[in-house]
């Protein structure tokens, strides 16, 4: 079973820059209602994926120079990274077909 990493602003670049399979950042709060209901989404498609692609969680609250880095302006703020750069980003809350078409066609490319 996979798990999704919580990730601050000294493991960002080794967790998702250095990262050698794609990685989707969840930005969120603690105090975020559509963050809240994102997180099963984010469970099941980190179970999915395995191994082939990494989960991880962002708090804007206490790691505020990421987001600001990338121009997240609310929460959740989705964002597929691979090799290092970023790829698609989606915001708000979104069903898990949603993210799937948007996020897949960088998944599977061989």
């Amino acid at each position: 079973m996979s798990h999704i990493i919580d990730v601050d602003e000294e493991q960002f670049e080794d967790e998702v820059l250095k990262a050698e399979s794609p990685v989707v950042v969840e930005f969120g709060a603690v105090w975020c209602g559509p963050c809240k209901m994102l997180e099963p989404i984010l469970h099941d498609l980190a179970d999915e994926w395995g191994d082939a692609v990494k989960v991880v969680k962002v708090d804007i609250d206490h790691n505020p120079s990421i987001p600001m880095n990338y121009g997240v302006m609310g929460v959740p703020t989705m964002m597929l990274f691979k090799n290092g750069e970023m790829q698609e980003r989606l915001v708000g809350y979104m069903p898990k077909e949603k993210i799937l078409e948007k996020f897949n066609p960088y998944l599977h490319t061989e």
